[in-house]
């Protein structure tokens, strides 16, 4: 998929691109598609501090409720929505806006994907049930025998990305670095790349805290317990596995008790910005905005506007 002009709006978590991107739309031609692998999921609302309904109605965000939580979504079907969505937005004469903070969404979106195995549901069982017997760092270990790039780039608790990982060399007998190495450089040239992120890392930690605190008194821990309650959704389900989520799952399943769940909410979300900002750190052309920085919301403004008026448009 070539990018057409496009703006990409990116930062670590609690940067506070949403309210940067509602003001952009609220002045400019662009529509927001959100670039989450949290939000696509219904019922995933305050721990993913998805928008509202009152801010849906000023700022629409596109890819945002599409699948059920027990519904896996891959980054391929990313790419695919997203090509739709670009479509109809440059139909209407507008521009898109993609902001979010899932970063492989963001590399995909430049880079394109190599036609790696799909799920194969039997493996995935096998291996879950190997990660309850021996713990996923055990399987890390195993992973680093057979892809290091990958095991290097995994942490050993990241129990999503050891299994796909293991799942792509047991499927096609290739490491997935190999993989993604095979993918065709797609043109980003008319994308415009914007970083926001606060300058002073013990901030971004504030930041962090404080929003959890806000989510719980939302309502955060009755919104996973009603989804414990359904009956149909796993530990291992995707959407379970968000931060946040997956946390609080282990309190409602008696693993862990409030304090350590919180703790370790709190733990999780920050090394999830720390994931976040060394991508970012490694992002070619992008122009960076320290979002302590009360005078950012107007600079970037003007930065998307001078870009939107050297840009060819639809």
């Amino acid at each position: 998929m070539t990018l057409p002009p496009a703006i990409f709006l990116m930062g670590p978590t609690a940067a506070g691109k949403t309210q940067i991107a509602v003001e952009l739309v609220a002045r400019l031609p662009l529509e927001i598609i959100s670039v989450d692998s949290a939000m696509v999921y219904k019922g995933l609302d305050i721990g993913t501090a998805k928008p509202d309904k009152e801010l849906l109605k000023l700022a629409p965000h596109h890819l945002i409720d599409l699948r059920e939580p027990t519904q896996p979504y891959s980054v391929g079907e990313f790419l695919d929505d997203a090509r739709e969505v670009v479509a109809k937005i440059q139909a209407r004469g507008n521009v898109p806006l993609f902001t979010g903070g899932t970063m492989l969404y963001f590399r995909a979106l430049q880079s394109g994907l190599a036609a790696m195995p799909a799920r194969d549901v039997a493996l995935r069982a096998q291996l879950d049930a190997q990660a309850a017997r021996e713990g996923w760092p055990a399987l890390h270990r195993q992973l680093a025998a057979v892809d290091a790039l990958s095991s290097q780039r995994i942490s050993p608790n990241d129990g999503q990305r050891i299994q796909r990982a293991l799942e792509v060399f047991m499927l096609s007998g290739q490491p997935l670095s190999v993989w993604q190495q095979q993918n065709l450089r797609e043109s980003s040239a008319q994308a415009l790349k914007l970083i926001l992120a606060p300058s002073d890392r013990a901030v971004l930690h504030q930041r962090i805290e404080m929003r959890l605190a806000q989510m719980m008194q939302a309502g955060f821990l009755e919104e996973v317990q009603g989804l414990y309650a359904r009956g149909d959704l796993k530990a291992s389900d995707s959407a379970m596995r968000a931060v946040g989520y997956r946390q609080l799952w282990s309190l409602c399943a008696g693993e862990l008790s409030y304090p350590q769940a919180m703790q370790a909410a709190l733990v999780a979300t920050r090394q999830l910005a720390k994931r976040q900002l060394t991508w970012l750190r490694a992002e070619p052309e992008a122009t960076w905005f320290d979002s302590q920085d009360g005078s950012v919301p107007a600079a970037v403004q003007r930065c998307v506007q001078a870009w939107l008026s050297a840009s060819p448009r639809p």
